[in-house]
């Protein structure tokens, strides 16, 4: 049989050594500040031409196939449209929008975007940021999630606002203002 005054007193000098380490380490190491997220507002434009010598997005799928038109439901676009600073075409190139636009609803008024902002110029060069949402284009601003993105912004989260600086429709050319605010690391 085991001595009850002996098993006391050795869980009581390990309960007591345990708590020296945790007490020092405590009062001893420099605590982790925790780092607290940057935030970061972006104005850009996106120059979206379906037409024209200067094409940055076409039809790839529809209903009539390749020929459909982008205000049908259903009409799937490849884009890979250029970012400037302005809103202006001669403003300075500070990246491409690359990815997809879906009309996805049934009246032929909204779109859903799925694209890259890939920043070849600028501060943010080699960064992404990654975004998805709704565009229903015949509101004045829409907005959209800011779902992920590289470089200076990973671990990002925000969202942003589209207006339409410029619409032709008969030709289907855009140029659209993005006011974005993202929180990153």
């Amino acid at each position: 049989m085991s001595n009850p005054l002996k098993l006391t007193i050795t869980t009581n000098f390990f309960f007591l050594i345990f708590t020296i380490t945790i007490v020092y380490v405590t009062y001893t190491i420099p605590r982790l500040q925790l780092q607290q997220p940057k935030q970061t507002n972006l104005v850009f434009y996106v120059h979206d031409y379906l037409t024209g010598h200067d094409m940055s997005a076409i039809t790839v799928a529809g209903k009539s196939g390749p020929s459909s038109s982008i205000l049908h439901f259903g009409t799937i676009l490849a884009v890979d449209d250029p970012v400037t600073e302005g809103p202006s075409i001669e403003s300075k190139e500070i990246g491409r929008a690359q990815g997809f636009y879906i009309n996805s609803q049934l009246d032929g008024k909204g779109l859903h975007l799925v694209f890259s902002v890939i920043f070849t110029d600028g501060d943010f060069k080699g960064s992404t940021l990654e975004i998805q949402g709704a565009d229903i284009f015949t509101m004045k601003e829409r907005e959209y999630g800011i779902v992920s993105g590289t470089g200076y912004f990973r671990f990002v989260k925000g969202y942003g606002v589209m207006e339409t600086e410029f619409m032709d429709i008969a030709n289907l050319r855009a140029i659209l203002k993005h006011n974005v605010t993202v929180k990153h690391y």
